[in-house]
């Protein structure tokens, strides 16, 4: 149900590959809720993926920009606000990549440049993004800023390889960043850490079926879907939410406070 909560609003949605993408309900339910965007994504997956479909059906010009460029970044962010008539009210980071954990390597044997391309890919944009907008005065008053993350950032999860450091350091980022956006003109950041879902990149890793099952029996009220992440989503870029910065928000249906469910042991 819409209730144009961001009516009038103007965003830059990263991350939107296909159908099965979180960024992509977010998008959907940014368009639902009245605001008018931008999505981006790597060339490489403007080229694979579904993004200009998905741009065409929601009404949303497509920029494609490598989050770890600085200069790219620069290009998207000017492109963004002269197309939607106005400074930035709300921007969603949803990037990860692991080329370990895509080429199975094993933790204790990662590769260390890859390692490294992990790091930039998935938490240091996070970085660029926030120091771009900070330094083009991008943002709007009040605006809100927010990455998705996964509780491997404070917990053991071995076949999530470095992703899990990169989480943590996605989180802090959101945490010291939030800080100095919030005195500069009140934008808040914060990151929302989301149950395990079914999208392309994240069945992608090794065992996600069965780590997903599990969490869903884990969690009292089951694995949070992308849809529903997409409605929490849209309450953090609201008016609703303009007092919550700097938190790491979980979006789980309870697993992250659960130490065991008889349902795991039947």
């Amino acid at each position: 149900m819409a209730n144009q909560l961001l009516k009038g609003k103007r965003g830059v949605i990263f991350g939107a590959l296909d159908g099965n993408s979180i960024a992509t309900k977010i998008a959907e339910r940014c368009i639902e809720e009245g605001a008018s965007i931008v999505l981006t994504n790597a060339p490489v997956a403007l080229r694979m993926g579904e993004i200009q479909k998905i741009g065409e059906r929601l009404g949303a010009q497509v920029i494609a920009a490598d989050a770890t460029s600085v200069e790219d970044l620069e290009n998207l962010f000017d492109q963004s606000m002269e197309i939607l008539g106005g400074k930035l009210d709300f921007v969603l980071h949803s990037i990860g990549m692991s080329l370990n954990v895509r080429k199975k390597r094993a933790y204790a044997d990662v590769k260390y440049d890859w390692m490294q391309k992990t790091f930039d890919i998935s938490a240091i944009s996070f970085h660029k993004v926030m120091q771009v907008l900070y330094k083009k005065d991008a943002m709007t008053d009040w605006g809100s800023i927010v990455a998705l993350t996964y509780i491997a950032s404070q917990r053991v999860f071995p076949d999530y390889g470095e992703m899990a450091e990169s989480k943590s350091l996605l989180e802090s980022f959101a945490r010291s960043f939030g800080y100095h956006f919030g005195k500069k003109n009140h934008v808040r950041v914060n990151t929302i850490s989301q149950s395990p879902t079914m999208t392309t990149a994240g069945s992608g890793i090794k065992g996600f079926q069965e780590f997903f099952d599990y969490a869903d029996k884990m969690s009292p009220l089951g694995n949070a879907s992308a849809e529903s992440c997409a409605d929490y989503t849209i309450f953090m870029f609201s008016e609703l939410s303009r007092m919550i910065t700097m938190q790491n928000l979980y979006h789980d249906g309870g697993f992250s406070n659960m130490g065991m469910a008889p349902e795991v042991l039947a």
